[in-house]
């Protein structure tokens, strides 16, 4: 990732003094990308998908690899996730490493892992034996793997860092311990003195060690946002932070109504800004517009840097060819499927040209920079004419600036592509509700692929 090292405040100080402007451009952004995604994010009426793709040849993937159990599930997580059960888990891993073996025999090659979840590390051996597995057909250069506090064991690191993972991402969210017991996570993982504790003992075993949090929770305060700030850079030196906008998604906004209160994206901003400055000042760099590190490393959203991948197992999406896929969200479906000599890829969506190239724009400057040579190459001169107008509408509200052949987002930009981030995978949560109504209608009896 490029260092885009920050040298004055006075960028976001134009922005704050801006005040209801600025409000009111956030929020023009925000429809505007929200109806876009709607429209384009979403598998109804689109084609059942009967198998992996075929791969391009010479290529190597990126590998995402989902892992939907959790011992305790999060309310407000939107994830595809369901309640460990120790059998259940053994069999789908092994379902896991099948479906590996189908897209290697189609002749995919991976040179980058990410296991996500659920929780990959609720059973250490499954997961050690699949990523043995992976790595005794595939060269992989890179492995990041997530887990939760209650797993910053001595048993659970040494067998991670005996698989070789590079990159170890802690979800914790918050350092508040009010804020942990109304997310309902202080008596699952702990208070804020353990988890510090168990990220201390993390430093150093992995090449990078990420912490996710989460702002803009109901009630939260900036004096809470200062102390998790200080705590991560200060207390921990932490190698890198991913800061993710509280992401609202029609499973989640009960629970976030009724226990903490309806969320205020009017504080977003104001938010954002405090972390940027903070971490800037403290020395990280920007990995993505959300993602600070102290080196260069590996980062959650893989979609920046990568144009395609594949996601494997249950509940996973892939962007393949200009398509979206989607597994199936029901286990025992997605065991049935594998089991029988099939993978668990059930629905497919074609994008269109100008979709495609509107997609590469959002996930490519979200890392920070576009390189204007790759993007005309890769659309065959098309990106450029067919995005002449979104370009330049950047460019008037000053998110964006052109530097040579690279399109580089300007210090105001970064909030802008966090909030389009956010709704961009605030769709990608709705397309997973929609997944699960799927499992609904599959119960119910009605002939479903999903």
């Amino acid at each position: 990732m490029a260092d885009y090292t920050f040298n004055s405040n006075r960028a976001f100080i134009a922005v704050i003094q801006g005040g209801s402007a600025a409000v009111i451009l956030d929020s023009i952004v925000t429809l505007c990308a929200r109806h876009q995604i709607r429209r384009e994010i979403h598998f109804s009426g689109e084609s059942e998908a009967t198998g992996i793709p075929l791969p391009k040849p010479n290529q190597s993937y990126f590998l995402y690899l989902h892992v939907p159990f959790c011992e305790v599930l999060c309310p407000f997580c939107s994830f595809h996730k369901v309640e460990f059960e120790h059998a259940k888990a053994a069999n789908y891993f092994e379902a896991l490493r099948t479906e590996i073996q189908f897209a290697t025999d189609l002749g995919y090659h991976f040179d980058e892992v990410y296991v996500g979840g659920g929780t990959p590390t609720v059973q250490t051996s499954e997961l050690g034996k699949t990523i043995e597995f992976l790595r005794g057909q595939h060269v992989v250069k890179r492995l990041s793997v997530e887990t939760n506090p209650a797993h910053l064991d001595a048993d659970c690191l040494a067998a991670l860092k005996s698989i070789g993972v590079n990159r170890l991402s802690v979800g914790v969210q918050s350092f508040d311990n009010q804020i942990l017991k109304k997310i309902k996570r202080y008596d699952k993982y702990g208070d804020s003195t353990s988890i510090q504790k168990g990220l201390k003992e993390t430093k150093g075993i992995f090449s990078t060690l990420n912490v996710d949090m989460i702002f803009n929770f109901p009630g939260a305060t900036a004096q809470q946002l200062q102390r998790d700030l200080d705590i991560l850079t200060e207390e921990l030196s932490v190698d890198q932070v991913s800061f993710y906008p509280l992401m609202v998604g029609s499973s989640t906004r009960k629970f976030l109504d009724q226990e903490m209160g309806g969320v205020d994206y009017g504080r977003e901003r104001a938010f954002y800004e405090q972390i940027a400055i903070h971490m800037l000042s403290a020395g990280y760099k920007r990995s993505s517009a959300w993602c600070f590190s102290q080196n260069d490393g590996l980062i959650d959203e893989y979609i920046a840097d990568r144009d395609e991948y594949l996601g494997l197992g249950s509940g996973s999406f892939s962007y393949l060819d200009g398509a979206f896929f989607s597994t199936t969200f029901s286990i025992p479906r997605y065991l049935n499927l594998v089991n029988s000599g099939r993978t668990g890829f059930v629905r497919r969506r074609e994008m269109s040209g100008a979709e495609k190239i509107r997609y590469y724009l959002l996930t490519h400057l979200f890392g920070g920079v576009l390189d204007l040579r790759e993007a005309e190459s890769l659309f065959d001169g098309e990106f450029l004419r067919r995005l002449w107008l979104e370009i330049a509408g950047l460019k008037l509200i000053g998110a964006v600036r052109r530097e040579g052949d690279r399109l580089q987002l300007t210090e105001a930009g970064y909030y802008l592509w966090v909030l389009m981030m956010r709704e961009f995978l605030i769709g990608v949560n709705s397309l997973r509700d929609e997944m699960r109504q799927h499992i609904s209608q599959e119960r119910s009896g009605m002939s479903v692929g999903a």
